[in-house]
């Protein structure tokens, strides 16, 4: 049995719903499927506004400018995760302050962040790796204290709780990603959420390449114009139309993924109690999407073992991050402390197949196969 890392799955309508933007002679963004995918965001998360993007990038991107962010301005951010978390805020000229991840599991260390922060401090950036909450009732404590934006990298958390409170409705804004390896995807996309009301005007305009095309559109202008900075962050409909397939589709996906995690996480347990791997840690103050199953293993050559066996057994399997203090474009420029636990998890912790259209059977062989290689090393 040959058993990818992911596989992209169709949901429903999607290419009912793309044949249908094609026919409508509407295919650039900000059309109807664009309003709805939206809608559908204020109206179950209640997400003040909620804006497509071409990716989580671009939305993170946007909140960048939207803080106009420059030369000299800091942000806090997590080493262990993705470079986009921070390349926005970088290309303004902002100066990354790296924090260290948990010990329970790779968020960012909450009770750390205080320490990090300086007269210069813009923006805390708090990423909710496998769409597990950071703790964002410090986050935000530090956020009214000082004075300083939070902007929630919120990539894999679409369908997640910090309490009863949707993640990317916490900051000031979220970003999402709508990659194909994401719970519910398109291809590649984004969305930005905005929850400042201050922010809502020129969101549109920096999302419309600096023009006031929005307001125009709805009557509010005679005529559009240059009056700002921005770019070109809109999907196309096409796009637009393949994730609302997918989102009209989010709780059976979301009761199927759970499932597939559970059962992962029941058949893997004994490795736990036997002190042999870490699994996923979900705080009491944390909900589960089911974005990532993973194993934190205690050396970086056992993992490497594991990858390779799992390989022989036709099963790929995949690493994340590498801490970004140590990385190649960072690591001349860091002054700052080691960051253990991130490194920890850079070196030693291992993703397994988890995608929507898996089986319980694959997952019972991948675990069968996991475990197999913990009685033979």
């Amino acid at each position: 049995m040959n058993i990818p890392f992911h596989k992209p799955s169709l949901s429903g309508k999607e290419l009912q719903y793309m044949e249908e933007a094609a026919l409508s002679g509407k295919i650039s963004g900000n059309g109807p499927f664009t309003e709805k995918c939206q809608h559908f965001f204020e109206e179950k998360y209640k997400f003040a506004k909620a804006l497509l993007a071409t990716s989580c990038t671009d939305a993170l991107e946007m909140a960048a400018l939207l803080l106009n962010i420059k030369d000299g301005d800091e942000i806090i951010a997590p080493s262990y995760t993705f470079v986009s978390t921070v390349n926005p805020f970088v290309m303004r000229g902002a100066k990354v302050i790296f924090a260290d991840s948990n010990s329970e599991n790779p968020n960012i260390d909450a009770s750390g962040i205080e320490a990090l922060i300086t007269q210069r401090t813009r923006v805390i950036i708090p990423v909710h790796y496998a769409g597990i909450a950071c703790d964002m009732d410090k986050i935000m404590a530090l956020s009214v204290k000082h004075g300083i934006e939070v902007v929630e990298d919120a990539a894999q958390s679409i369908d997640s709780y910090h309490n009863k409170a949707a993640l990317g409705g916490i900051g000031t804004m979220g970003a999402f990603s709508f990659h194909e390896t994401k719970n519910i995807g398109c291809g590649e996309g984004g969305l930005l959420t905005i929850n400042k009301p201050e922010y809502f005007s020129r969101s549109e305009i920096i999302r419309e390449k600096g023009t006031d095309r929005v307001a125009f559109s709805r009557g509010e202008v005679e005529k559009y114009g240059w009056v700002d900075v921005g770019s070109s962050f809109l999907p196309s409909e096409l796009l637009a139309a393949f994730l609302l397939a997918q989102l009209e589709n989010l709780g059976p996906i979301q009761k199927k993924r759970k499932e597939l995690w559970n059962q992962y996480q029941l058949g893997l347990q004994s490795l736990e109690i036997e002190g042999k791997v870490k699994l996923p840690y979900l705080p009491s103050f944390a909900t589960n999407n089911a974005h990532i199953f993973y194993l934190v293993l205690k050396e970086p050559e056992q993992r490497s073992e594991l990858i390779r066996y799992l390989k022989s057994k036709d099963i790929q399997t995949a690493f994340h991050y590498l801490s970004l203090h140590k990385s190649d474009y960072f690591k001349g420029q860091y002054k700052g402390p080691e960051l253990p636990n991130a490194d920890h998890y850079s070196n030693c912790l291992l993703r397994l197949p988890l995608f929507n259209s898996m089986t319980t059977e694959e997952v019972q062989t991948v675990c069968s196969h996991v475990k197999e290689f913990f009685t033979k090393h």
